[in-house]
């Protein structure tokens, strides 16, 4: 076969470059210095995961990818044939499966790494099956359904002892590192208050749809999906369009809402340079409910986040609006508008910063006049290494050929993140105040919620047990 440039690879992602996957070097049997990565979830946010992985570097003016020489795609799992059937046309070289246990007993020789691309409900199954094989696992957030999965994936990361990373882009980059850089030299001083808002859930456009009768009305399975293997541990239900391939976000059994969906980027920057830890109180400030009160995601949400006293940090307030809510400016936060997509703001005792995007790449200090740009040219001291080229693909890929150290979304560090996101959304589905005792994961004020904290699974579907033992 004729060698393809690496540099001509993939220029886009159609079908019509797909001869370009099949390169001799990256389908050798040779493993030195080469990833074998299986993906799990192909479509969506899998198939953004899967291009990442592969990526070494990409031209937006050309549209032209190089390939990452460290990384082979090995394996690809997918419930839906017909998404298996056009990913495998790129990647010819990848077995594929529907079920991603015959996978990893067929293969498990084979695979070093799994990415899992798969509906919240899905990924604890999936990132434990695969760490009880030994194998290195990179997650989409939110990293798992409820807390009772996220404290055991903690403990399963260390017992394992795998390379492990919650797919949160933002943490990469520099723009949280200068974040909390701010932070610990005092630049903001103290900081009690926090806002964060993004405008979804968007009905119209986006991830989520109404439902328009309650139980949905049974429908026929596409030939091409196993609905049974999607479900996975959640409940048996008829299949209906309103909760596959697409719209299951809003469900709660199935996803956690937009705050699920976007606070492990949003919220990452305060989580981390505050060191804020488990909310001790999380209260509903304004609900629209939806027509599926407890079931559905609402239409609009404040949340009020209530964090103690962290050794000499002050508690903090943090609030969270969505559905379009947003917060109301003060004068002192020296801030003109707000962008209504999604953003941040951190009230210093000292200073105020901005984000100016849903994610903490690009923060701003609310500095007078000329003085923010005077700061950014004279500069301050890193104390926090940067990521190369910002990529959490190859932070992960790096950690696992021993060419850099653990992803800094680690389990660990993710897990405690997306923790604080799923209380938010438990008072959020059930409209009430929560008191947490995060120390022995209780609800204290409503008993009756701890059943949530670790949720029923179906039969054969329970991971991760031994570990509590």
């Amino acid at each position: 076969m004729k060698n393809i440039s690496r540099r001509n690879f993939l220029k886009n992602t159609g079908a019509a470059t797909v001869g370009a996957m099949v390169l001799p070097n990256l389908m050798s049997c040779s493993r030195n210095g080469i990833v074998n990565v299986a993906i799990v979830g192909v479509n969506g946010r899998g198939k953004g995961n899967w291009l990442g992985m592969i990526t070494e570097s990409y031209d937006r003016k050309t549209n032209e990818r190089t390939l990452n020489p460290h990384v082979r795609i090995v394996a690809l799992c997918d419930v839906n044939k017909e998404n298996l059937a056009q990913t495998s046309e790129k990647l010819p070289g990848a077995k594929t499966f529907q079920d991603f246990r015959v996978m990893l007993d067929t293969m498990h020789r084979d695979i070093d790494a799994v990415v899992v691309s798969t509906p919240d409900h899905t990924h604890f199954a999936i990132t434990m099956a695969a760490m009880e094989m030994g194998k290195h696992v990179y997650v989409e957030k939110p990293l798992a359904h409820n807390v009772w999965q996220l404290r055991t994936l903690k403990k399963a990361a260390k017992y394992y002892n795998v390379v492990n990373q919650l797919g949160n882009q933002g943490h990469s980059t520099d723009g949280i590192r200068d974040i909390k850089e701010w932070y610990d030299l005092g630049i903001l001083g103290e900081v009690k208050e926090v806002h964060a808002w993004f405008h979804g859930p968007d009905f119209i456009t986006g991830s989520f749809r109404k439902p328009q009768k309650h139980p949905p009305v049974g429908q026929p399975i596409p030939e091409h999906m196993d609905w049974d293997l999607w479900l996975g541990p959640a409940k048996e239900r008829a299949y209906n369009s309103i909760y596959a391939p697409r719209f299951w976000r809003g469900w709660y059994e199935l996803g956690n809402g937009e705050l699920g969906d976007w606070a492990c980027h949003t919220l990452d920057a305060p989580y981390w340079a505050l060191d804020l830890g488990s909310p001790s109180v999380i209260e509903p400030e304004h609900a629209k409910l939806s027509m599926l009160p407890h079931q559905y995601v609402t239409d609009e949400s404040i949340l009020r986040f209530e964090f103690p006293q962290r050794g000499h940090k002050p508690p903090v307030t943090m609030r969270w609006y969505e559905g379009g809510m947003l917060p109301v400016l003060k004068p002192e936060w020296n801030i003109p508008k707000l962008n209504k997509t999604g953003g941040l703001i951190m009230v210093g005792e000292k200073m105020t910063l901005m984000t100016t995007t849903p994610r903490p790449n690009n923060p701003v200090l609310m500095m007078p006049g000329g003085e923010w740009e005077a700061f950014k040219k004279k500069g301050w001291e890193q104390t926090i290494p940067r990521v190369p080229e910002q990529n959490q693909y190859k932070e992960f890929i790096n950690a696992i050929r021993g060419a850099g150290p653990m992803p800094g979304s680690d389990f660990e560090y993710g897990g405690g993140l997306t923790e604080m996101a799923l209380m938010g959304v438990m008072a959020q589905r059930f409209n009430r105040r929560i008191e947490f005792d995060a120390a022995n994961m209780k609800v204290t004020n409503h008993p009756e919620l701890n059943a949530f904290i670790k949720e029923e699974v179906r039969p054969g579907w329970q991971y991760g047990e031994k570990l509590w033992k």
